[in-house]
């Protein structure tokens, strides 16, 4: 049927992207930095490519709450004489690398494990690079859990993982080891 013809016809687009996105993603311009940021759980070639497009010099912030606030995962505040009251989160800055950080978030929520897949992502990587991503792995599992049983709404536990995340991820992107290699 027609549906069907187009349905093959956009799928075949897709595959083509996807070969399009890897070839890049072997550019010398690209690899060993996108290959530390696969070692993430939930941070697979198109997420780790389109980061380092958007932010390339992780070294521009100062620290991790910098690139916290540039991305707009931080929380608004609206403080007049001795009171403060926090808000949602800001949305300044990278709408596009904020999505894609929460949809990598999202990942946390499972145990910490290994699969095939992220094995195979790791392999011939630092030690220090994967010991961040196991640390990260673990962190956010057990954050994820005590924030649900606080009675957090996911929405927001998902948005707090995400900044946290970012913070693995900066610190990861401008680890001194990174430079000699």
């Amino acid at each position: 049927s027609f549906a069907w013809m187009c349905a093959l016809a956009l799928f075949e687009g897709f595959k083509t992207i996807d070969a399009r996105i890897e070839l890049v993603s072997q550019g010398e311009r690209y690899r060993s930095r996108g290959a530390l940021l696969r070692c993430f759980r939930g941070v697979d070639t198109l997420t780790a490519l389109s980061v380092l497009a958007e932010l390339f010099d992780f070294k521009r912030f100062a620290s991790p709450r910098q690139l916290m606030s540039f991305i707009g995962v931080t929380p608004s505040e609206y403080s007049s004489g001795g009171k403060t009251n926090r808000g949602g989160i800001t949305k300044a800055g990278n709408s596009h690398v904020r999505r894609l950080v929460v949809e990598a978030a999202h990942h946390y929520r499972h145990r910490p494990n290994i699969g095939a897949k992220l094995a195979k992502r790791r392999q011939g990587q630092p030690a220090w690079a994967v010991g961040i991503a196991d640390q990260a792995q673990q962190r956010l599992y057990r954050r994820y859990q005590r924030l649900l049983a606080r009675g957090v709404p996911t929405n927001k536990t998902v948005v707090a993982i995400a900044r946290e995340l970012l913070g693995f991820l900066w610190a990861t992107m401008t680890h001194p080891r990174l430079e000699a290699a």
